[in-house]
Protein backbone atom coordinates (compact mmCIF):
# COMPACT_ATOMS: atom_id res chain seq x y z
CA UNK A 1 0.00 0.00 0.00
CA UNK A 2 1.57 3.42 -0.60
CA UNK A 3 2.26 5.54 2.01
CA UNK A 4 1.64 9.24 1.53
CA UNK A 5 2.65 11.63 4.58
CA UNK A 6 1.17 15.05 4.77
CA UNK A 7 3.69 17.12 7.37
CA UNK A 8 0.77 20.02 8.63
CA UNK A 9 -2.57 20.35 9.12
CA UNK A 10 -3.84 23.52 7.75
CA UNK A 11 -6.31 24.23 4.69
CA UNK A 12 -3.13 23.20 2.44
CA UNK A 13 -2.86 19.77 3.89
CA UNK A 14 -6.03 18.57 4.86
CA UNK A 15 -7.43 19.35 1.11
CA UNK A 16 -4.76 17.62 -0.39
CA UNK A 17 -5.58 14.73 2.16
CA UNK A 18 -9.52 14.69 1.34
CA UNK A 19 -9.19 14.92 -2.19
CA UNK A 20 -6.15 12.25 -2.65
CA UNK A 21 -8.64 10.19 -0.27
CA UNK A 22 -12.05 10.72 -2.67
CA UNK A 23 -9.70 10.97 -6.09
CA UNK A 24 -8.26 7.29 -4.75
CA UNK A 25 -11.03 4.97 -4.27
CA UNK A 26 -10.01 2.29 -6.35
CA UNK A 27 -6.65 2.85 -5.24
CA UNK A 28 -4.81 1.45 -2.12
CA UNK A 29 -3.04 4.64 -0.41
CA UNK A 30 -2.57 5.23 3.23
CA UNK A 31 -2.53 8.78 4.39
CA UNK A 32 -1.04 10.19 7.33
CA UNK A 33 -1.31 13.65 8.64
CA UNK A 34 1.80 14.91 11.19
CA UNK A 35 1.09 18.05 13.06
CA UNK A 36 2.99 19.54 16.33
CA UNK A 37 -0.05 22.20 16.36
CA UNK A 38 -3.45 20.67 17.02
CA UNK A 39 -4.94 17.52 16.63
CA UNK A 40 -7.57 18.30 14.73
CA UNK A 41 -7.95 20.61 11.83
CA UNK A 42 -9.49 24.43 12.21
CA UNK A 43 -10.19 27.21 9.87
CA UNK A 44 -7.10 29.25 10.66
CA UNK A 45 -8.14 32.58 9.21
CA UNK A 46 -11.27 32.10 12.36
CA UNK A 47 -8.77 32.71 15.17
CA UNK A 48 -9.70 36.21 15.92
CA UNK A 49 -13.34 35.67 16.69
CA UNK A 50 -12.48 32.94 19.66
CA UNK A 51 -10.83 35.97 21.19
CA UNK A 52 -13.10 38.24 20.37
CA UNK A 53 -15.73 35.96 22.18
CA UNK A 54 -18.39 35.14 18.75
CA UNK A 55 -16.91 31.55 18.50
CA UNK A 56 -15.58 28.69 21.07
CA UNK A 57 -12.34 26.90 19.49
CA UNK A 58 -14.22 24.10 18.75
CA UNK A 59 -16.55 25.72 16.28
CA UNK A 60 -13.47 25.97 14.04
CA UNK A 61 -13.19 22.70 13.32
CA UNK A 62 -15.23 22.35 9.94
CA UNK A 63 -15.18 18.59 9.91
CA UNK A 64 -16.13 16.27 13.44
CA UNK A 65 -14.08 14.18 15.19
CA UNK A 66 -15.10 10.68 13.34
CA UNK A 67 -14.25 12.16 9.65
CA UNK A 68 -10.83 11.77 9.62
CA UNK A 69 -11.11 8.02 11.06
CA UNK A 70 -14.32 7.59 8.67
CA UNK A 71 -12.22 9.00 5.77
CA UNK A 72 -9.33 6.74 6.69
CA UNK A 73 -7.15 9.72 7.09
CA UNK A 74 -5.01 9.33 10.13
CA UNK A 75 -3.50 11.87 12.32
CA UNK A 76 -0.55 12.22 14.37
CA UNK A 77 0.12 14.91 16.38
CA UNK A 78 4.19 15.50 16.87
CA UNK A 79 6.61 17.31 15.46
CA UNK A 80 8.83 16.54 13.05
CA UNK A 81 12.81 17.26 13.31
CA UNK A 82 14.10 15.74 9.90
CA UNK A 83 13.57 14.53 7.02
CA UNK A 84 15.61 11.40 5.36
CA UNK A 85 14.76 12.04 1.41
CA UNK A 86 17.07 9.00 0.91
CA UNK A 87 15.82 6.95 3.02
CA UNK A 88 11.90 8.30 2.50
CA UNK A 89 11.90 8.98 6.26
CA UNK A 90 10.89 10.95 8.76
CA UNK A 91 12.25 11.52 12.35
CA UNK A 92 9.55 12.89 14.99
CA UNK A 93 10.43 14.46 18.49
CA UNK A 94 8.29 12.29 20.67
CA UNK A 95 7.05 9.35 18.40
CA UNK A 96 8.55 7.24 16.26
CA UNK A 97 9.77 7.67 12.42
CA UNK A 98 7.51 7.20 9.84
CA UNK A 99 8.39 5.73 6.62
CA UNK A 100 6.85 7.10 3.12
CA UNK A 101 6.46 6.42 -0.55
CA UNK A 102 5.41 10.25 -1.55
CA UNK A 103 5.73 13.37 1.03
CA UNK A 104 3.97 16.80 0.99
CA UNK A 105 5.17 19.58 2.98
CA UNK A 106 2.42 21.97 3.65
CA UNK A 107 3.78 23.40 6.99
CA UNK A 108 2.50 26.71 6.47
CA UNK A 109 4.49 30.24 7.86
CA UNK A 110 5.94 32.09 11.00
CA UNK A 111 5.77 35.18 12.21
CA UNK A 112 9.04 37.39 10.82
CA UNK A 113 11.30 37.70 13.88
CA UNK A 114 14.00 40.32 12.53
CA UNK A 115 16.39 39.99 15.90
CA UNK A 116 15.00 43.39 18.11
CA UNK A 117 16.55 43.13 21.42
CA UNK A 118 14.24 41.11 23.55
CA UNK A 119 11.94 39.29 21.18
CA UNK A 120 12.32 36.47 23.06
CA UNK A 121 10.58 37.62 26.09
CA UNK A 122 7.27 36.38 27.59
CA UNK A 123 4.37 38.00 26.33
CA UNK A 124 6.32 38.92 22.93
CA UNK A 125 4.43 36.78 19.92
CA UNK A 126 2.91 36.69 16.60
CA UNK A 127 -0.09 35.54 15.54
CA UNK A 128 -0.51 32.76 13.61
CA UNK A 129 -0.98 29.54 15.47
CA UNK A 130 -3.65 28.07 18.54
CA UNK A 131 -0.16 28.41 20.60
CA UNK A 132 -0.57 32.00 19.87
CA UNK A 133 -3.97 32.05 21.15
CA UNK A 134 -3.40 30.45 24.31
CA UNK A 135 -0.62 32.97 25.07
CA UNK A 136 -2.93 36.23 24.29
CA UNK A 137 -5.47 34.65 26.61
CA UNK A 138 -2.22 34.32 29.19
CA UNK A 139 -0.76 37.49 28.40
CA UNK A 140 -3.22 39.76 27.26
CA UNK A 141 -7.35 38.19 29.17
CA UNK A 142 -8.34 42.15 29.86
CA UNK A 143 -6.91 45.64 30.69
CA UNK A 144 -6.43 44.57 34.36
CA UNK A 145 -3.83 42.18 33.00
CA UNK A 146 -2.48 43.76 30.12
CA UNK A 147 -2.51 47.98 30.62
CA UNK A 148 -1.30 48.54 27.09
CA UNK A 149 -0.39 46.43 23.32
CA UNK A 150 2.00 47.54 21.24
CA UNK A 151 1.92 45.65 17.85
CA UNK A 152 4.58 46.35 15.26
CA UNK A 153 3.87 45.69 11.33
CA UNK A 154 1.26 47.77 9.62
CA UNK A 155 -0.63 44.41 7.41
CA UNK A 156 -3.40 42.24 7.95
CA UNK A 157 -2.36 40.56 11.29
CA UNK A 158 -1.83 43.87 12.66
CA UNK A 159 -4.67 45.12 11.74
CA UNK A 160 -7.12 41.99 13.48
CA UNK A 161 -4.96 42.13 16.44
CA UNK A 162 -5.56 45.38 16.86
CA UNK A 163 -9.43 44.70 16.71
CA UNK A 164 -9.16 42.09 18.77
CA UNK A 165 -7.44 43.88 21.85
CA UNK A 166 -9.46 47.02 21.60
CA UNK A 167 -12.76 44.74 22.63
CA UNK A 168 -11.36 44.10 25.60
CA UNK A 169 -10.77 48.14 26.46
CA UNK A 170 -7.18 47.61 26.26
CA UNK A 171 -5.11 50.41 24.81
CA UNK A 172 -3.13 49.69 21.55
CA UNK A 173 -0.04 51.52 19.77
CA UNK A 174 0.45 50.55 16.57
CA UNK A 175 3.89 50.61 15.25
CA UNK A 176 3.77 50.94 11.25
CA UNK A 177 6.88 51.79 9.59
CA UNK A 178 5.59 53.05 6.35
CA UNK A 179 4.20 56.59 6.11
CA UNK A 180 0.59 55.36 5.58
CA UNK A 181 -1.08 52.03 6.84
CA UNK A 182 -0.68 49.49 4.00
CA UNK A 183 0.14 51.06 1.47
CA UNK A 184 2.75 48.68 0.00
CA UNK A 185 -0.19 47.34 -1.25
CA UNK A 186 -3.08 50.24 -1.21
CA UNK A 187 -3.24 53.10 -3.04
CA UNK A 188 -2.53 56.40 -1.53
CA UNK A 189 -6.36 56.95 -1.33
CA UNK A 190 -7.85 53.80 0.17
CA UNK A 191 -4.53 53.48 2.69
CA UNK A 192 -5.39 57.60 4.27
CA UNK A 193 -9.10 56.23 4.60
CA UNK A 194 -7.82 53.54 6.75
CA UNK A 195 -5.49 55.71 8.71
CA UNK A 196 -8.40 57.86 9.73
CA UNK A 197 -10.40 54.57 10.67
CA UNK A 198 -8.09 52.94 12.57
CA UNK A 199 -7.86 56.32 14.94
CA UNK A 200 -11.42 56.34 14.93
CA UNK A 201 -11.05 53.58 16.65
CA UNK A 202 -9.06 55.02 19.72
CA UNK A 203 -5.87 53.04 18.35
CA UNK A 204 -2.66 54.81 18.82
CA UNK A 205 -1.23 54.92 15.30
CA UNK A 206 2.03 55.66 14.29
CA UNK A 207 3.36 55.91 11.03
CA UNK A 208 7.04 55.98 10.19
CA UNK A 209 8.55 54.65 12.94
CA UNK A 210 10.67 51.45 13.59
CA UNK A 211 10.75 49.53 16.52
CA UNK A 212 13.92 49.99 18.75
CA UNK A 213 13.93 46.96 21.21
CA UNK A 214 11.65 45.39 23.80
CA UNK A 215 12.41 46.03 27.60
CA UNK A 216 12.24 43.25 29.99
CA UNK A 217 10.85 43.78 33.99
CA UNK A 218 12.64 41.40 36.27
CA UNK A 219 10.52 38.27 35.85
CA UNK A 220 11.16 38.25 32.28
CA UNK A 221 8.50 39.48 30.81
CA UNK A 222 7.94 42.94 28.23
CA UNK A 223 7.62 46.19 30.34
CA UNK A 224 8.08 48.52 27.46
CA UNK A 225 9.09 49.11 24.07
CA UNK A 226 11.17 51.87 22.56
CA UNK A 227 10.90 53.49 19.10
CA UNK A 228 14.17 53.18 16.94
CA UNK A 229 14.00 56.77 15.87
CA UNK A 230 13.53 58.85 18.76
CA UNK A 231 14.32 56.75 21.77
CA UNK A 232 10.53 57.51 23.32
CA UNK A 233 9.89 54.52 25.51
CA UNK A 234 5.74 53.16 25.64
CA UNK A 235 5.41 51.08 28.69
CA UNK A 236 3.27 47.82 27.68
CA UNK A 237 2.38 44.11 28.86
CA UNK A 238 1.90 42.98 25.56
CA UNK A 239 4.09 43.11 22.11
CA UNK A 240 2.42 41.43 19.10
CA UNK A 241 5.03 40.94 15.96
CA UNK A 242 3.44 41.13 12.73
CA UNK A 243 5.80 42.25 10.69
CA UNK A 244 4.67 40.27 8.06
CA UNK A 245 5.26 35.95 7.71
CA UNK A 246 8.05 33.64 6.52
CA UNK A 247 7.89 30.10 5.41
CA UNK A 248 8.02 27.25 8.49
CA UNK A 249 11.15 25.60 6.93
CA UNK A 250 13.57 25.46 9.40
CA UNK A 251 13.51 21.69 9.45
CA UNK A 252 14.17 20.94 6.16
CA UNK A 253 17.56 21.86 6.49
CA UNK A 254 20.37 19.66 5.30
CA UNK A 255 17.64 17.07 3.59
CA UNK A 256 19.00 17.76 0.17
CA UNK A 257 15.50 19.65 -0.81
CA UNK A 258 16.08 23.03 -2.96
CA UNK A 259 14.58 25.95 -0.69
CA UNK A 260 15.04 29.62 -1.09
CA UNK A 261 12.32 31.55 0.55
CA UNK A 262 10.55 28.22 0.76
CA UNK A 263 10.94 25.07 -0.44
CA UNK A 264 11.45 25.54 -4.15
CA UNK A 265 8.66 23.71 -6.32
CA UNK A 266 7.75 23.81 -10.25
CA UNK A 267 4.25 24.54 -11.53
CA UNK A 268 2.75 20.69 -10.91
CA UNK A 269 3.97 21.80 -7.37
CA UNK A 270 7.30 19.30 -7.83
CA UNK A 271 10.35 19.43 -5.36
CA UNK A 272 13.95 19.00 -6.74
CA UNK A 273 13.47 15.40 -4.99
CA UNK A 274 11.34 12.74 -6.73
CA UNK A 275 7.56 12.61 -4.52
CA UNK A 276 8.14 15.67 -2.30
CA UNK A 277 5.94 18.35 -3.11
CA UNK A 278 4.98 21.46 -1.11
CA UNK A 279 1.97 23.48 -1.19
CA UNK A 280 1.08 26.39 0.51
CA UNK A 281 2.75 29.12 2.08
CA UNK A 282 5.82 27.03 2.64
CA UNK A 283 5.83 26.71 -1.15
CA UNK A 284 8.29 29.10 -3.81
CA UNK A 285 7.33 28.83 -7.09
CA UNK A 286 10.38 28.92 -9.35
CA UNK A 287 9.02 31.89 -11.72
CA UNK A 288 6.16 33.68 -10.19
CA UNK A 289 2.79 33.34 -11.54
CA UNK A 290 2.34 36.76 -13.36
CA UNK A 291 1.98 39.56 -10.86
CA UNK A 292 1.71 36.89 -7.94
CA UNK A 293 4.59 36.43 -5.66
CA UNK A 294 6.85 33.28 -5.83
CA UNK A 295 5.19 32.27 -2.43
CA UNK A 296 1.86 33.27 -1.31
CA UNK A 297 0.58 32.96 2.42
CA UNK A 298 -3.12 33.37 1.15
CA UNK A 299 -5.67 31.06 2.70
CA UNK A 300 -7.46 30.26 -0.88
CA UNK A 301 -4.43 29.41 -3.04
CA UNK A 302 -3.20 26.71 -0.13
CA UNK A 303 -6.70 25.24 -0.63
CA UNK A 304 -6.36 25.51 -4.29
CA UNK A 305 -2.55 23.99 -4.21
CA UNK A 306 -3.54 20.88 -2.08
CA UNK A 307 -6.27 19.93 -4.52
CA UNK A 308 -3.72 20.22 -7.40
CA UNK A 309 -1.56 17.77 -5.71
CA UNK A 310 -3.72 16.07 -5.15
CA UNK A 311 -4.72 14.95 -9.02
CA UNK A 312 -0.69 14.81 -9.21
CA UNK A 313 -0.51 12.21 -6.60
CA UNK A 314 -3.86 10.21 -8.11
CA UNK A 315 -2.01 9.98 -11.79
CA UNK A 316 -3.76 12.76 -13.31
CA UNK A 317 -0.77 15.19 -13.22
CA UNK A 318 -2.13 19.31 -13.03
CA UNK A 319 -0.52 22.20 -12.96
CA UNK A 320 -1.43 24.48 -10.56
CA UNK A 321 -3.37 27.56 -12.07
CA UNK A 322 -4.57 29.84 -9.28
CA UNK A 323 -6.56 32.10 -12.05
CA UNK A 324 -7.04 35.80 -11.48
CA UNK A 325 -5.95 37.15 -8.29
CA UNK A 326 -8.38 37.80 -5.66
CA UNK A 327 -8.67 38.61 -1.91
CA UNK A 328 -10.57 39.84 0.46
CA UNK A 329 -9.60 40.80 4.75
CA UNK A 330 -11.52 43.18 7.06
CA UNK A 331 -9.58 46.46 8.43
CA UNK A 332 -11.73 46.60 11.58
CA UNK A 333 -15.41 47.10 10.52
CA UNK A 334 -14.52 48.09 6.67
CA UNK A 335 -14.71 44.92 4.63
CA UNK A 336 -11.94 44.97 1.92
CA UNK A 337 -12.05 42.66 -1.79
CA UNK A 338 -9.77 43.11 -4.59
CA UNK A 339 -9.77 41.74 -7.76
CA UNK A 340 -7.43 41.93 -10.74
CA UNK A 341 -4.51 43.75 -9.84
CA UNK A 342 -4.37 47.19 -8.45
CA UNK A 343 -0.95 48.52 -7.32
CA UNK A 344 -0.04 51.32 -5.50
CA UNK A 345 1.75 54.34 -7.10
CA UNK A 346 4.97 53.07 -6.11
CA UNK A 347 4.61 49.86 -8.07
CA UNK A 348 2.30 50.54 -10.89
CA UNK A 349 3.46 50.95 -14.36
CA UNK A 350 3.11 53.98 -16.42
CA UNK A 351 0.18 52.13 -18.88
CA UNK A 352 -1.75 52.05 -15.86
CA UNK A 353 -4.16 54.81 -14.32
CA UNK A 354 -6.45 54.45 -11.65
CA UNK A 355 -10.19 55.83 -11.15
CA UNK A 356 -10.47 56.80 -7.17
CA UNK A 357 -14.32 57.54 -5.84
CA UNK A 358 -14.79 58.15 -2.28
CA UNK A 359 -18.20 58.88 -0.35
CA UNK A 360 -18.40 61.79 1.27
CA UNK A 361 -19.28 61.09 4.70
CA UNK A 362 -19.56 57.42 5.28
CA UNK A 363 -16.29 55.23 5.41
CA UNK A 364 -16.45 53.78 1.72
CA UNK A 365 -14.27 53.96 -1.06
CA UNK A 366 -13.35 52.28 -4.38
CA UNK A 367 -10.10 52.42 -7.36
CA UNK A 368 -10.29 50.84 -10.31
CA UNK A 369 -7.29 50.49 -12.49
CA UNK A 370 -7.16 50.44 -16.27
CA UNK A 371 -4.86 50.70 -19.59
CA UNK A 372 -4.59 54.27 -19.97
CA UNK A 373 -4.44 53.62 -23.55
CA UNK A 374 -6.73 50.56 -24.39
CA UNK A 375 -9.02 51.39 -20.92
CA UNK A 376 -8.71 47.71 -20.33
CA UNK A 377 -10.04 46.80 -16.98
CA UNK A 378 -7.20 45.38 -14.95
CA UNK A 379 -8.38 45.23 -11.63
CA UNK A 380 -10.60 46.65 -8.50
CA UNK A 381 -10.28 47.29 -4.77
CA UNK A 382 -13.60 47.66 -2.92
CA UNK A 383 -13.79 49.35 0.87
CA UNK A 384 -17.17 48.88 2.19
CA UNK A 385 -19.03 47.85 -0.71
CA UNK A 386 -19.66 43.84 -1.36
CA UNK A 387 -18.98 42.79 -4.77
CA UNK A 388 -19.55 39.71 -6.83
CA UNK A 389 -16.64 37.34 -7.37
CA UNK A 390 -17.90 35.46 -10.10
CA UNK A 391 -18.38 38.60 -12.24
CA UNK A 392 -15.45 40.19 -11.87
CA UNK A 393 -13.62 37.12 -12.59
CA UNK A 394 -15.69 36.72 -15.74
CA UNK A 395 -14.97 41.00 -16.44
CA UNK A 396 -11.16 40.23 -16.34
CA UNK A 397 -11.27 36.51 -18.14
CA UNK A 398 -13.53 38.27 -21.02
CA UNK A 399 -10.94 41.42 -20.69
CA UNK A 400 -13.53 44.11 -20.49
CA UNK A 401 -13.08 47.66 -20.30
CA UNK A 402 -13.43 50.06 -17.38
CA UNK A 403 -16.37 51.83 -19.03
CA UNK A 404 -17.99 48.60 -18.96
CA UNK A 405 -17.31 47.96 -15.30
CA UNK A 406 -18.36 51.30 -14.41
CA UNK A 407 -22.03 51.09 -16.47
CA UNK A 408 -22.67 47.74 -14.89
CA UNK A 409 -21.34 48.50 -11.07
CA UNK A 410 -25.20 47.41 -10.02
CA UNK A 411 -24.40 43.71 -11.66
CA UNK A 412 -22.02 43.26 -9.25
CA UNK A 413 -22.80 45.02 -6.09
CA UNK A 414 -23.29 41.68 -3.47
CA UNK A 415 -24.84 44.30 -0.48
CA UNK A 416 -28.38 43.40 0.94
CA UNK A 417 -30.98 44.88 -0.26
CA UNK A 418 -31.40 47.74 2.50
CA UNK A 419 -27.70 48.88 2.09
CA UNK A 420 -26.97 52.07 0.69
CA UNK A 421 -26.11 51.93 -2.86
CA UNK A 422 -23.67 53.81 -4.51
CA UNK A 423 -22.66 53.35 -8.16
CA UNK A 424 -24.74 56.61 -9.19
CA UNK A 425 -22.20 58.53 -7.27
CA UNK A 426 -19.26 56.44 -9.09
CA UNK A 427 -20.64 57.11 -12.40
CA UNK A 428 -20.87 60.69 -12.19
CA UNK A 429 -17.05 61.21 -10.95
CA UNK A 430 -16.47 59.19 -13.36
CA UNK A 431 -17.67 60.84 -16.10
CA UNK A 432 -16.39 63.99 -15.03
CA UNK A 433 -12.76 62.97 -14.34
CA UNK A 434 -12.95 60.54 -17.91
CA UNK A 435 -14.96 63.06 -19.98
CA UNK A 436 -17.67 59.78 -20.79
CA UNK A 437 -21.69 60.16 -20.69
CA UNK A 438 -21.75 56.61 -19.30
CA UNK A 439 -25.43 55.87 -18.26
CA UNK A 440 -25.94 52.73 -15.86
CA UNK A 441 -27.37 49.82 -17.20
CA UNK A 442 -30.51 48.09 -15.95
CA UNK A 443 -29.47 45.47 -13.29
CA UNK A 444 -29.33 41.99 -15.54
CA UNK A 445 -30.68 39.55 -13.46
CA UNK A 446 -30.46 36.68 -16.31
CA UNK A 447 -26.75 37.14 -16.01
CA UNK A 448 -26.18 36.67 -12.24
CA UNK A 449 -28.40 33.85 -12.43
CA UNK A 450 -26.11 32.03 -14.85
CA UNK A 451 -23.14 32.79 -13.16
CA UNK A 452 -24.87 31.39 -9.68
CA UNK A 453 -25.78 27.82 -11.82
Amino acid sequence: MESIVIIGNGIAGVTAARHIRKLAKAQAKKITIVSSETEYFFSRTALMYVYLGHMKFDHLKPYENSFWEKNKINLIKDHVTKVDPKKKKLLLEKGDDIDYDTLILATGSKPNMFGWPGQELKGVQGLVSKQDLDNLELYAPNNNTCKRAVIVGGGLIGIELCEMLRSREIPVTFLVREDSFWNGVLPSGDSAMINEHIQEHHIDLRLGVNLGEILEDKNGQVRAVTIKETGEEIPCNFVGLTAGVTPNIDFLKGSGIDMGKGVKVNRYLETNIANVYAIGDCAEQHKPIGHRRPVEAVWYTGRMMGETVAQTICGNKTKYNPGHWFNSAKFLDIEYQTYGWVFNERHKNEEEQHFHWRHNNEKICMTIACDKETRQFLGINSLGIRLRHELFDLWLTENRTIDYVIAHLKDANFDPEFYGHYESDIIEKYNMEFGTDIRPKKKSWKRILQLRS
